[in-house]
């Protein structure tokens, strides 16, 4: 289905859409490998895909990877981060339009609410914040955000001395690290195990997803174990973007303090594998839907010379589209 707004049109994502998207994606200035659609649908069977497509005079100018429970869109429930989606020659007029046309059409398929969580600044090849400030004019209720523990890379702080005693922990042990694309030693002996354990939880993505996500995203999607001769003893699964090396997964067995097994995985990680990107991102160490901090896990995760951002999350009104009528005089 689509709906119209004078130069504008909007649709729903169908699989005829999908070299287009991922094309957009591929190109936009606010996106990552994440809303790439072989990304998407490997848990389509969980979530009822409402994925959007704004056209300017039949020309792709933004996206929306989206997910629908009732009267509720979400930008995107299965993802870590989502938001409107924009070209690098998208301009802040056409912008506006795209926003306003697609809380139109939503309102008009009956969801009353839009929520997001936004792509955090660091994944921008170029500026890209005119979605906060549309969320703004459209009177968005800003209910959740978590702290994002990152290191910018060209300005990194010293590793601190209690880390570097980690390291020397490791080089006395004789462990090593190997980069690989087999993930069953680590999901299976190490990550699945601390999760029970710990939690009681599974990884968001089981073995098999995340085989099938690294076959896809060979370059983008790497595991690194750490080893005590032929045993691992902690790993670290990695999802990188042009911009940022992020840690997607870290556990260790319960040598890790004696043997000192990830401050020597990070350690290589930081300085030596991904000291070219931009930013080293730990991700986030929030509990209690982002009002608690496992203040243990942020100690670790600053200690390596990373400070805070945030992943904020809103709600908006779809009828708020109105608000958006008079922004430029």
């Amino acid at each position: 289905m689509s709906r119209s707004s004078p130069h504008f049109t909007v649709e729903t994502y169908n699989s005829a859409h999908q070299n287009l998207w991922n094309q957009f994606v591929a190109r936009a200035k606010n996106a990552t490998f994440l809303f790439h659609r072989d990304f998407m649908e490997y848990h389509s069977h969980r979530f009822k895909d409402a994925s959007l497509l704004v056209f300017k005079d039949k020309k792709l100018i933004a996206i929306l990877p989206a997910n629908r429970e009732d009267t509720t869109v979400y930008s995107h429930q299965g993802l870590t981060y989502g938001g409107l989606v924009l070209s690098n020659k998208t301009k802040m007029e056409d912008a506006t339009a795209a926003f306003k046309v697609l809380l139109q059409f939503l309102e008009q398929e009956g969801a009353t609410t839009l929520q997001l969580k936004l792509l955090p600044r660091i994944y921008n090849s170029l500026p890209a914040d005119e979605i906060n400030y549309l969320l703004f004019l459209a009177e968005a209720k800003q209910f959740r955000m978590d702290v994002s523990a990152t290191i910018k890379t060209d300005s990194a702080l010293k590793i601190q001395k209690n880390r570097m005693e980690g390291v020397k922990k490791a080089e006395k042990h004789g462990l090593w690290i190997e980069a690989e694309q087999k993930f069953n030693p680590f999901w299976n002996q190490i990550l699945i195990p601390n999760l029970e354990k710990r939690h009681d939880a599974k990884p968001v993505h089981s073995l098999k997803e995340i085989e099938q996500l690294a076959a896809a995203f060979p370059e983008k999607i790497v595991q690194f174990n750490v080893m005590k001769e032929t045993e691992i003893v902690a790993g670290a699964t990695m999802f990188i973007t042009p911009q940022v090396a992020h840690v997607q997964y870290i556990s260790a067995n319960e040598e890790k303090q004696q043997l000192g097994s990830l401050d020597f995985l990070f350690h290589h990680l930081i300085t030596s594998t991904y000291r070219e990107k931009e930013y080293f991102n730990f991700g986030i160490s929030n509990v209690n839907h982002g009002k608690n901090i496992n203040k243990g896990l942020q100690y670790w995760k600053e200690c390596f010379g990373a400070r805070s951002i945030v992943h904020e999350f809103y709600e908006v009104d779809t009828a708020n589209h109105t608000k958006l009528d008079s922004v430029f005089v």
